[in-house]
């Protein structure tokens, strides 16, 4: 027997219908990069995406189409993210920290009939052009007066296409399961591969992440997402956002602690979201000139481990909740997050420390285990530690154009990361398997070893890789960034470890270097440290 409620698909466009509706005088704040500010609201945005949808006919845009974005977050990419995708077109965030290499080839995979660009963008598009022969049209993300004069071809203007349109536009009908929108991997290891959203998981996902124990996103929030709308959707906080009709502001490319501080003091940001490089920015930016955030509440921080020293600072100096998030492109992204339960409230505050460095409790729609090399499913008591398998409704189950299905036989994402989950479902990552250091047959966590070296008080970045040992297979080699105009030895740190961490764990040497690399979503891109010292001679040996 069937239930009887009304079949009505779960699409995008549904969102944005929702936030104009019941929320149509909420603001949309996007911080422009002259350092203006530009102001609308919920209503504007629709009226405007109406407007893109009846651009995108006149186009010859059909459904199942992709359409590239190289752009900030600001209003304008708000707007298409709902006017390509409420039409059954595919939005195509691109990545433009990549290498030109890379976005060359992304672009051509996916098969992008235009691409939308910021002006920031336009000597990159120059360069791109000439390769991506199948684009009928580059649109710049701008007005008339202020188009560029570029060499390309077929350079389209933005608001010249709005401006042609009305906003008589009924938002289409069609199967939830849908694409919706299209992500590519970062490429560390091969080509990026492209994972391929759906208005069914993408409208979940918003769902999700609105949740109490999840981010909890309110119509009494205002939200600055730091995390890019061109990297896994903005961890779905347009979207999120629209749902429960939050004041959104969008910062553009002006993300220093100094403009960061001024837009979340103007526009009384609660909540905001990013990678640890950007609050560990800011936080140096706060100390420095002895100021104090006077209205966000919350900080959802992720796409790396938060180092504990990190997370204290901004609690205890600033007031400031932060979430540790975990998730990954394949996941949507959002997979879990690390809010406290009733009973840790009596807790010391190192006992409810100790849990908030985890990365948090499997969102509803996401099922985790943890499993050997021999796939047999590890307990969950907190010391094990496995391969991380998810499993779920936003969860990918191939790559883009045939580029590999990941899944294991029983149907489980392997994401590559190593962890432990504890009794109470709280997940805490060790290591990626690749960056795992296998010493002696054990496992050395080059994730806590980074995070103790980065509470030492001289030491503004360090990456730890496992060097070939003749005995022991590999050992620790910590690469340490020293804070500006502050000495230290690498006896000192070594020192700093001891009780720390096991004694077999600590690093065999250190060596000192001006700046680490990062991979184009702000990771450490530890293959290259690889590459770097792959001759390197530790002391030991």
């Amino acid at each position: 027997m069937l239930g009887q409620m009304m079949q009505m698909p779960l699409l995008i466009s549904s969102l944005i219908v929702h936030a104009d509706k019941y929320h149509g005088d909420i603001e949309v704040v996007s911080g422009l990069s002259d350092g203006s500010i530009h102001r609308y609201t919920y209503t504007d945005a629709h009226k405007r995406a109406r407007q893109l949808a009846n651009a995108f006919d006149k186009l010859s845009v059909k459904i199942g189409d992709r359409i590239g974005t190289l752009a900030w977050n600001g209003y304008r990419h708000l707007e298409l993210y709902f006017g390509i995708s409420g039409i059954g077109v595919v939005t195509h965030t691109i990545n433009p920290r990549l290498f030109p290499e890379q976005i060359n080839y992304i672009i051509n995979h996916a098969e992008d009939d235009y691409v939308f660009f910021d002006l920031s963008f336009a000597s990159l598009i120059e360069n791109l052009a000439p390769h991506c022969k199948q684009v009928k049209g580059w649109i710049a993300l701008t007005d008339r007066i202020h188009m560029p004069e570029m060499k390309t071809a077929n350079v389209l203007c933005y608001e010249d296409l709005l401006n042609a349109e009305s906003d008589d536009f009924e938002w289409p009908s069609f199967d939830e399961n849908t694409a919706s929108s299209l992500c590519y991997t970062s490429g560390t290891t091969g080509n990026p591969k492209g994972v391929l959203y759906s208005h069914r998981s993408t409208v979940l996902h918003a769902y999700a992440i609105a949740l109490p124990d999840c981010l909890s996103l309110s119509a009494r929030d205002t939200v600055l997402p730091v995390v890019p709308m061109f990297h896994v959707n903005g961890w779905g906080l347009p979207y999120g956002c629209a749902a429960v009709g939050a004041k959104i502001v969008l910062p553009g490319p002006c993300l220093d602690g100094a403009s960061l501080f001024e837009l979340f003091e103007k526009e009384k940001v609660t909540m905001t979201a990013g990678v640890p490089t950007i609050w560990l920015g800011l936080l140096t930016y706060l100390q420095q000139n002895k100021l104090k955030l006077s209205t966000l509440k919350r900080m959802v921080v992720g796409g790396a481990a938060c180092a504990p020293t990190l997370m204290r600072s901004l609690e205890e100096e600033q007031g400031v909740e932060v979430l540790h998030a975990w998730g990954m492109t394949e996941t949507s992204p959002l997979g879990t997050t690390c809010i406290l339960k009733a009973k840790h409230a009596t807790q010391s505050k190192e006992q409810q420390y100790a849990v908030k460095t985890k990365q948090g409790r499997a969102v509803y729609g996401v099922e985790m285990k943890i499993t050997d090399n021999d796939g047999r499913e590890l307990p969950c008591n907190g010391e094990a530690a496995g391969n991380l398998l998810v499993r779920g409704p936003w969860i990918a189950r191939e790559y883009f154009k045939g580029d590999g299905s990941p899944l294991t036989a029983d149907g489980w994402f392997p994401t590559g990361d190593v962890a432990s989950i504890d009794a109470d479902g709280y997940m805490q990552i060790t290591d990626r398997s690749k960056d795992v250091i296998k010493s002696g047959g054990e496992w050395i966590s080059s994730i806590t070893l980074e995070n103790t070296a980065i509470a030492h008080p001289a030491i503004a970045e360090a990456a730890v890789i496992g060097i070939h040992h003749p005995k022991w297979d590999e050992r620790p080699l910590l690469l340490a960034v020293k804070k500006s105009n502050v000495d230290v030895s690498k006896e000192e740190i070594l020192h700093f470890f001891e009780g720390k961490v096991a004694k077999w764990w600590i690093p065999d040497d250190v060596v000192f270097v001006d700046q680490l690399p990062h991979t184009a979503t702000g990771k450490l891109l530890k293959t290259k440290l690889r590459e770097d010292f792959s001759a390197y001679k530790l002391p030991t040996t």
